[in-house]
């Protein structure tokens, strides 16, 4: 079992949960939006109360896709059937697998200021960044060897070329935006991380080659593997817990700028970071061959063990630091009476992926309904709806990235039917809630009271922009 685990790991990775950026959200000027987007505003003068939360009730979200061998996926997932069969070798296709989480287990915005706007948050949160790109001979051998001698070749080059990462980790963020001007905004998000797990491999050279059916194989692996544990047993309930043996910084700087005809900009560096894994962590680089004699007198599983271990006999522990996912996002938006339309680009910095995205946001009264198609760079198409009732001080939403893929995996899933739905499979779901509470956030002429009014204070940005200023 634990070797089935570390091939598992080392070549697919069985991630356990998921999530995309929600596009929706953005410029919804919500709590979740406030956390996602630093410098955007979320308090309304004269109606919100001071103090807005989730009293733990998680803002979430579940997105995930795989592009390659689509009816083989569905088997697996709709009806549990590993049918490698039907995967052709030899080829060289690839197949990827998406998963990302965000979920925000608590959350706390407070109005500071009526000057310059000022707002304060404090958020603890649950995130993990997955990817994975891997070859039909990857999931040939998880099913058995004697597929390669079913294919009837005897040579696969570049048969284990795989990259994958999975990375998980908690985040405690302290955030504070404020208006540089009556236009200008500027926020930023400084986050401790700690991490839960990781897994990374990056195999770039590799061979299958066995002789005749029945003969000897001889598998070539070139390449490196770290993680922060090396096999299951090793994971421990209380890894899950923000312990901080995994420690890490991370920082999201943010700005918005609302011109006179009512343009929107928004522009954001989120989750630039990095983590340190511990010392018990596993880094193993390897470039060998392995010499498999008379493999059938040996067991597939026994087949397969062997050529983990090129990998896994080849590892040491030590500490390691690995980057977040961070990205770069780019949002322009105009309201014209009920509909506000926005187009979003979001660009992975460190590694592959991106989304283009376009919002088309209906109102009525506290009622807005979005329609979200979006293309992801992994050459995907998606089209997302968000429902949600907003109030100055409550708001709860439910939305899905991809609702007409998340329609049919459900009810193939149900209804344990590999023939439900066509193309890429997908599924996504978010959802999520925020309350107002306190006193009223009311204009100085209305309230001799309000925060800032009576208070000497300068603006953090100007004065640091000031510095540089001076500099020069």
């Amino acid at each position: 079992m634990l070797r089935k685990f570390a091939v598992l790991s080392i070549f697919l990775f069985s991630f356990d949960h998921l999530s995309a950026q929600q596009y929706g959200m953005f410029n919804t000027k919500t709590m979740f939006d406030g956390f996602e987007n630093p410098a955007q505003k979320t308090f309304l003068l004269d109606y919100s109360r001071k103090f807005n939360s989730n009293f733990f009730l998680p803002n979430f979200g579940l997105t995930a896709s795989t592009k390659g061998n689509d009816d083989f996926m569905r088997n697996l997932v709709n009806k549990r059937v590993y049918n490698s069969k039907i995967i052709p070798l030899g080829g060289s296709q690839k197949n990827t697998i998406l998963e990302n989480s965000n979920i925000y287990l608590a959350t706390l915005k407070i109005f500071h200021s009526y000057k310059y706007q000022k707002e304060i948050g404090l958020s603890w949160q649950v995130k993990t960044e997955a990817r994975a790109d891997f070859t039909n001979e990857t999931l040939a051998l998880l099913d058995t060897y004697g597929r390669f001698e079913e294919s009837g070749l005897t040579n696969f080059d570049n048969a284990f070329n795989n990259k994958a990462i999975a990375q998980s980790y908690h985040q405690f963020s302290l955030s504070y935006r404020e208006n540089y001007d009556k236009k200008l905004a500027f926020g930023v998000k400084l986050s401790l991380l700690s991490g839960i797990s990781y897994n990374r491999v990056n195999i770039t050279e590799s061979n299958f080659t066995q002789q005749g059916l029945g003969g000897d194989i001889a598998v070539k692996l070139t390449g490196y593997y770290k993680a922060s544990f090396l096999k299951g047993d090793e994971l421990q309930k209380k890894d899950l817990y923000p312990l901080f043996k995994n420690p890490g910084a991370a920082i999201t700087l943010g700005t918005t700028y609302t011109a006179k005809n009512g343009t929107f900009i928004m522009a954001n560096i989120k989750d630039l970071g990095i983590i340190r894994w511990g010392k018990n962590s596993a880094v193993s680089n390897f470039n060998t061959t392995e010499m498999i004699n008379r493999p059938d007198t040996l067991t597939s599983q026994e087949v397969e063990n062997r050529i983990t271990d090129v990998v896994l006999l080849n590892s040491g522990r030590g500490r390691f630091y690995a980057l977040t996912n961070a990205k770069v996002d780019f949002l322009i938006s105009r309201p014209y009476g009920f509909y506000t339309p926005s187009l979003i680009v979001s660009k992975n910095v460190f590694f592959k992926g991106g989304d283009v995205a376009f919002v088309n946001k209906f109102e009525y009264n506290d009622f807005s309904l979005s329609a979200i198609p979006s293309y992801s760079m992994d050459g995907l198409v998606l089209f997302g709806l968000q429902g949600m009732y907003k109030t100055p001080n409550f708001e709860v939403f439910l939305g899905s990235d991809n609702v007409f893929k998340t329609n049919s995996q459900v009810k193939g899933i149900l209804n344990r039917d590999e023939t439900i739905g066509k193309g890429y499979n997908g599924i996504s779901f978010y959802m999520g809630v925020g309350i107002k509470f306190g006193n009223t956030v009311e204009h100085p002429q209305n309230s001799s009271t309000m925060p800032g009014i009576n208070d000497d204070q300068t603006s953090f940005f100007k004065s640091l922009f000031g510095i540089f200023s001076r500099r020069k």
